[in-house]
């Protein structure tokens, strides 16, 4: 049976084996060890706010927008681009989250949650709370957790 190859001509079945032998030599010395690494950049310094806040039950419950200001009476701006998922109708505690990364480590921020029912009803659901950052210590958040209102 023929086989056309790269060159035009056919290939065939019928041809030789090709067999490759390795040759006993004297061993090749061992590579040299590639230098270390450079020292490495410390990180960046990253100052974050993390707001935590728990529900104790949840009725027709559609998510949560974090809303932060510059002072208590604002004006606030939404920082959620599309709500924080709710439970729905739960009687199980749920745990939430948000962590503001665009944020000026010299000042403080205000900040509250508001929550979005089903049908589409909004209310402030934590009241409003200050939190300045702080460089985490190793291994650690720097966290603002609302209190109040089951937060």
């Amino acid at each position: 049976m023929a086989f056309p190859t790269r060159l035009g001509r056919p290939a065939t079945t019928a041809g030789a084996l090709l067999v490759l032998a390795a040759c006993a030599s004297a061993p090749l010395p061992p590579p040299e060890p590639a230098p270390p690494p450079p020292p490495a950049e410390p990180a960046p310094e990253v100052y974050t706010n993390t707001l935590k806040w728990t529900t104790a039950s949840e009725v027709d419950n559609f998510g949560f927008d974090v809303y932060r200001g510059d002072s208590e009476e604002g004006p606030f701006e939404r920082l959620t681009e599309s709500p924080i998922e709710g439970a729905g109708t739960t009687d199980l505690t749920s745990a939430y989250e948000y962590v503001d990364r665009a944020i000026d480590p010299t000042r403080g921020y205000y900040y509250y949650v508001e929550s979005i029912s089903l049908q589409g009803v909004r209310e402030d659901f934590t009241p409003i709370i200050f939190a300045k950052p702080k460089l985490p210590a190793e291994g650690e958040d720097a966290d603002a957790e609302p209190a109040g209102n089951g937060a």
